[in-house]
């Protein structure tokens, strides 16, 4: 029986290593650890992450030929196949503070594997690193190897969260990159069998190892900046009164553009869009590639840019204060259907109104008030080290109320604003809430998810992004 070892339980380790028991039922999958709560999690009811599909399952495999542990060695000892999935977070010292990837936590997981090792092994990278990191990782593996060979794969996720199970069973493409040597060539033959038992053979591409890590970021980079492109282009909508979901869907409508991810929304969020940009500018800026590296970074200015033009417009719509006047903040996690809260443009923008003496009540279905209140006072990077490494009981922020109803938050509120594009938002009573509101009642959405039209029949003063603005808004100085 071929066995698999997961070092590292989180987003994309344990939805992945799930599919795969479920798909392969003679391959034992072990996911494994450091961290006891968040083992403890995965063989509980309540799962660590929230995704669609997934509690189904790991509770059809759990036990039977899947495994969560907090015995790292024991199993990646016993493993044939190795994948690494840990944090690689934005370094926020040092070289490259702020954009190149900290390795500290590949470094550590690849000499444990050589530590442990007493057979040949396949390593997969999985995790998002920079280019060349299966080189780094491949020395520090064969330069502690006591003659056992390894072989470095490299196979990126492109999983969105949300959908993340749905992309396991059909994905668009499964990338495995190796090395052009019969031995690499092997050991990307073992995995592509594994992906094989339910992905049709012309979807599972092979590339050498660097196309593999470059691939990952470049996909991103590129889905980043449609969002940012559009983004750019809702700026210029509510300046002239264009409309900028009618500006997208006619845009969209060129086959050679197509209609994905050019919602216009308050910015981008996730664990992968920002640090894989930041990667991507500080390797080119590494290979002397300077106006490249300044391209790219143009897709997270505007991403800056939007988060910020977006406060700017709800403070000065309010008579230019907003200090202890209660804000409604509907959605907290970076898009809907996940509990994900990495990178969320909520934390910006939350931070924006607090800076300015606002108080908040924030709902948002899936995300905890622990993990609001910690992402509302931790540092920029921090969220990507293992949690057991973060601050441990962050400072709450006084000013932030978390409740579990949309009509709590916004019970006398002056002003509502939507961050997140949850299903049930649309389905609200905005009657009901505007009877509930302080007078003016604004409506700030940051999602596009509103009829603006009917919020307006009702009394509230409405902002939606990139749409023609509210007369209220009209006369007030343009927002930068």
């Amino acid at each position: 029986m071929v066995k698999i070892c997961c070092i590292g339980a989180g987003y994309v380790g344990g939805p992945t290593m799930a599919v795969i028991a479920l798909k392969c039922p003679k391959i034992e999958v072990a996911v494994v650890d450091i961290s006891v709560p968040r083992i403890n999690a995965w063989n509980s009811d309540q799962l660590p992450i929230y995704e669609p599909g997934l509690e189904d399952v790991v509770k059809e495999c759990r036990g039977r030929n899947l495994f969560f542990s907090t015995d790292v060695e024991k199993h990646v000892f016993e493993a044939d196949i190795v994948f690494v999935s840990v944090n690689t977070p934005t370094k926020t010292r040092g070289l490259g503070a702020g954009k190149a990837a900290d390795l500290t936590y590949w470094e550590s997981a690849a000499r444990m594997i050589a530590d442990v090792s007493k057979s040949d092994k396949i390593v997969v990278e999985k995790s998002t690193v920079p280019v060349k990191t299966a080189e780094a990782i491949e020395k520090i593996l064969t330069h502690n190897s006591k003659g056992i060979k390894f072989q470095i794969l490299s196979n990126p996720e492109f999983l969105a969260e949300g959908t993340a199970i749905k992309d396991l069973f059909n994905p668009d493409r499964v990338l495995i990159g190796g090395r052009e040597t019969p031995e690499g060539q092997k050991a990307i033959q073992t995995l592509k069998e594994v992906y094989a038992h339910w992905v049709p053979e012309d979807q599972i591409l092979t590339t050498n190892l660097w196309s593999a890590e470059l691939s990952k970021l470049a996909a991103n980079a590129f889905l980043a900046q449609r969002i940012s492109s559009v983004n750019a282009m809702s700026a210029l909508c509510e300046a002239t009164g264009a409309d900028v979901t009618q500006v997208s869907f006619a845009v969209g409508k060129d086959s050679r553009i197509g209609p994905k991810f050019l919602n216009a929304s308050v910015g981008f969020g996730g664990s992968c869009f920002q640090k894989d940009i930041l990667n991507l500018v500080y390797i080119c800026e590494c290979n002397g590639l300077p106006e490249v590296a300044e391209y790219w970074k143009q897709v997270i200015k505007i991403n800056d840019y939007q988060k910020n033009r977006f406060v700017n417009r709800l403070v000065s719509s309010m008579f230019n204060t907003v200090a202890t006047k209660k804000i409604a903040i509907l959605g907290f996690a970076f898009k809907k259907d996940t509990g994900d809260t990495r990178e969320t443009p909520a934390i910006d923008v939350c931070k924006g109104l607090l800076g300015d003496k606002a108080r908040l009540s924030i709902y948002d279905p899936q995300v905890t008030e622990d993990q609001i209140q910690r992402d509302l006072s931790m540092k920029k990077f921090d969220w990507d080290h293992p949690l057991h490494l973060q601050p441990m009981s962050p400072t709450t922020v006084k000013q932030v109320g978390v409740v579990w109803d949309a009509y709590e938050a916004t019970k006398d509120a002056h002003g509502l604003c939507i961050l997140t594009e949850w299903d049930e938002f649309k389905k609200l009573d905005f009657q009901r809430i505007y009877d509930n509101m302080q007078k003016p009642a604004f409506v700030f959405d940051g999602r596009n998810i509103v009829n603006v039209d009917k919020l307006r029949e009702i009394g509230f003063i409405v902002y939606s992004i990139g749409k023609p603005l509210d007369a209220w808004l009209k006369d007030l100085p343009a927002v930068a």
